[in-house]
């Protein structure tokens, strides 16, 4: 594997942490004082009193605070803390001015605030400030467009916020997405790589960007640790930001990569989750310069241990530095990190087929059975650099470029199991499997703003490239052993001694994407009508070399991929909007069988049509959209033996999602959806109509906090997440029921020795619920590569801020 900077993984997580250790950190706990506040005391003259003691510029129209109450605080608390939680559940928040000077804002209005961003934030990157209850931003990136409040974004678009990571203790980014969110549906935990269905449709970890750049994100799995925000964009962005290299339309996921604050950061963690996986986190930011121009981010995690599945063992470590420079009409970043993660007895992904003559599903086990041979492992690893800048050409026009480059690969042994008969017989194929490779990524753009006559336009222009280039090496020892589902035992490892003596075996492939994209949002009325218009122009080649050498197959295409999207400002509380959108996929290659065998077919087109609403209550957000995509399938045609572009898939859905704080303490998220993932067109007209495989048409999840008036400090946490029936093959033989779990924790935020000390436990699956996840849809639209649901985890972790 190639590296750019200390070797192995293990030295370069200390080269980087002595790095970060060396520096100057000088981070300080506010002071704090006792207070003892009823409950009932008029909210405007606590917030004065406290700000007065502390020296804290404070002033706001009295009328904001008229009627509203103070909730009951006691303890030692910095003042900063104290106000925040005078505000929870008032529907007013704290706003810092230029000057250094705060006043007060309603949230209902804060959309029209410019200075209601993060906090930490200064200049390029002020990133849209957290909503109600601290759990998802105000907005986020979206795409071309930039940075858009959450209201004026005409899609279905929702921001995780570190805060949110942390209180989850999520470890990789599809517990976060699937958590609470009723468009995604995550049918698998630490298998090979992540999955996950976003209204429907497959995406996975080689499909999520980083910084907003395609291919950046950390092969496999990406872990939580190094991001600041998690951004999902729910259905195809083709315009956004451009076709993505594995091709899936179900949406996009963006990790935010973390940089430093205003105020300097040393920050420790320790976790465990069952049954014996222990890990540590260290968080470490500071800015430098007469105006804070300089900022630096450590974050370093090892994780090792015993998961919760028998005889599984899962290592992690990740070291990554952001560095960004900020100046008057400039900005700068850097971002580097190299993440490795290790596993034994690892599933590729659970029962991954079921043969014709299976007419029942074998009854689930609980999700520490392994389904997973005790010679099967994997090891993966990411060594990335992304530059990103930006330079204000005028008062209104910005231009800017990034562009990474990423090494990696992966080493693999696993099993792929075939379940043979109702009597729960099994055949397991063993694979072995390398990849290396390079990959780079670039965008350049610029983005403005202007007027003409009455109408006001937000136009960006962008081309970006992304290129990959790998070797990989294949071997497959088909029916390896036989077993049985109720008494697993894959025996011994294959024998790999010509896998290892014959190099000559390697292939190679590279693929370049390249695309050209024009967008602009026509505003009139004072912004309350929003007309979004745009198109890209993608290429796509690719190319495949065997061992030789020699070409083994080619592909160029190009498509234009048009959009439009309007957005009505009812009111500041209300936005309506509609969407017309589209994905791009790479088109598949005809078999060997077909008669134009190895053509490669022009790219796939998904259409989005999506009407929705958002409502902003002050402290309580709801969104409900309506949707439909289609996305084109290839198969042989039976009487000309031409493969072609003749199936689809149409997904029908609703969805409704909300978050807040609906009650004082009280902060909810989730909502539920209903997705109708249908055949419409395939061969002979097979299973037309029927729901495709993996898909369950309901969800329905919600994760609740709750503040402790009694207790100061401590909250109590719940979830739950009932998924519905999922069909196990497209011809609904096979099906699995439907299940719903379980989730309770606490928080609770306190101080030692002068220093804030978060503690945090959580119990997933609390009742031990035994159940099959469902099909993935792999490739052939059968079985159980869901495997297993996850077992009764128990999570602990301790957070001290120094």
């Amino acid at each position: 594997m190639k590296r750019f900077s200390c070797l192995p993984v293990a030295r370069q997580f200390a080269c980087a942490l002595s790095l970060a250790l060396a520096l100057p950190v000088t981070a300080e706990v506010a002071d704090t004082r006792h207070y003892d506040i009823p409950a009932g005391d008029p909210l405007g003259r606590q917030l004065s009193r406290v700000a007065t003691e502390a020296g804290l510029p404070l002033s706001f129209d009295p009328s904001l605070t008229q009627g509203l109450t103070s909730p009951a605080l006691s303890g030692e608390l910095a003042p900063r803390e104290v106000l925040g939680r005078l505000l929870q559940g008032s529907g007013l928040m704290l706003v810092e001015k230029p000057d250094g000077s705060f006043t007060l804002a309603r949230r209902d209005v804060s959309v029209l605030m410019p200075l209601e961003v993060s906090a930490d934030a200064i200049g390029w990157d002020a990133m849209p400030g957290a909503y109600a209850g601290g759990q998802v931003a105000r907005g986020g990136s979206v795409g071309i467009l930039g940075q858009k409040d959450v209201m004026e974004t005409p899609f279905s678009t929702i921001s995780y916020t570190e805060q949110r990571l942390q209180d989850l203790q999520a470890q990789d980014i599809g517990a976060v997405i699937g958590a609470t969110d009723p468009s995604v549906y995550v049918p698998s935990k630490r298998n090979l790589f992540e999955t996950y269905f976003v209204r429907g449709f497959s995406s996975s970890a080689d499909d999520m960007t980083f910084n907003g750049l395609v291919g950046m994100a950390p092969n496999l799995r990406g872990v939580t640790e190094v991001a600041e925000r998690v951004e999902l964009l729910k259905g195809p962005s083709a315009l956004l930001n451009g076709m993505l290299p594995g091709g899936s339309v179900a949406g996009s996921v963006n990790i935010v990569p973390k940089r430093a604050g205003k105020e300097p950061l040393a920050r420790i963690t320790t976790s465990y989750e069952s049954d014996s996986l222990w890990g540590g986190h260290v968080d470490l930011g500071q800015r430098f310069g007469d105006n804070q121009q300089w900022g630096v981010r450590f974050n370093g995690v090892y994780r090792d241990g015993d998961t919760p599945v028998d005889g599984q063992q899962h290592r992690m470590q990740l070291a990554s530095l952001g560095l960004d420079w900020r100046g008057e009409n400039a900005r700068v970043s850097v971002d580097l990190y190299s993440q490795q993660e290790d596993m034994d007895r690892i599933n590729y992904f659970g029962i991954f087929a079921v043969a014709d003559g299976v007419t029942r599903v074998p009854t689930p086990k609980h999700g520490d059975y392994s389904l997973a041979p005790d010679w099967a492992y994997t090891s993966n690893e990411s060594d990335t650099v992304v530059l990103r800048g930006e330079y204000d050409l005028t008062d209104t026009v910005t231009a800017y470029a990034a562009w990474g480059h990423k090494d990696g690969g992966y080493d693999a042994l696993v099993d792929r199991s075939m379940l043979l008969n109702d009597a729960g017989d099994i055949s397991t194929l063993a694979a072995r499997s390398a990849r290396d490779g390079t990959v780079k990524s670039a965008e350049v753009g610029v983005r403005g703003d202007l007027t003409t006559g009455w109408v006001r336009h937000a136009w960006s222009l962008s081309a970006n490239q992304f290129e990959s280039d790998s070797s990989f090496r294949d071997a497959y020892f088909f029916d390896h052993v036989q077993t049985n589902y109720y008494d697993l035992d894959f025996g011994v490892a294959p024998d790999l001694t010509d896998y290892n003596q014959s190099p000559a075996d390697t292939s190679a492939s590279g693929s370049k994407l390249r695309s050209i994209a024009i967008a602009d949002t026509l505003s009139f009325a004072d912004d309350r009508y929003q007309l979004t218009l745009g198109a890209r122009r993608q290429n796509v080649r690719s190319d495949n070399y065997g061992a030789d050498g020699a070409k083994t197959a080619e592909y160029d295409a190009s498509r234009t991929s048009p959009s439009a999207a309007l957005l009505v400002r009812v009111s500041d509380a209300l936005s309506l909007y509609a969407n017309y959108i589209e994905g791009l996929s790479q088109g598949a290659t005809a078999p060997v069988a077909a008669a134009n065998a190895g053509e490669v077919l022009e790219p796939y087109q998904t259409k989005q049509y999506e009407i929705g609403a958002k409502w902003d209550l002050g402290a309580f957000a709801h969104t409900l959209s309506l949707f439909q995509i289609k996305k084109p399938n290839a198969y042989t045609d039976p009487d000309t033996l031409v493969f072609g572009t003749y199936g689809e898939q149409r997904n029908r859905g609703l969805e409704w999602s909300f978050v807040g704080e609906p009650l004082p303490r009280t902060r909810l998220l989730g909502g539920a959806s209903y997705t109708e993932a249908e055949v419409t067109r395939s061969l002979n007209g097979a299973n037309e109509g029927n729901q495709v495989t993996g898909v369950p048409k309901v969800l329905a999840k919600v994760g609740a906090e709750y503040d402790l008036a009694r207790v100061p400090g401590l909250t109590l946490t719940a979830g739950v997440v009932h998924t519905g029936k999922r069909y196990v093959n497209n011809s609904h033989r096979l099906a699995v029921p439907d299940y719903t779990t379980f989730d309770v924790g606490a928080r609770y935020v306190t101080r030692l020795l002068a220093k804030s000390l978060t503690l945090r436990a959580r119990v997933q699956n609390v009742t031990n619920e035994a159940y099959w996840l469902g099909s993935w849809n792999g490739g052939d639209g059968s079985g159980l590569s869901g495997g297993l649901g996850a077992p009764r985890t128990f999570l602990m972790s301790a957070t001290v801020d120094f």
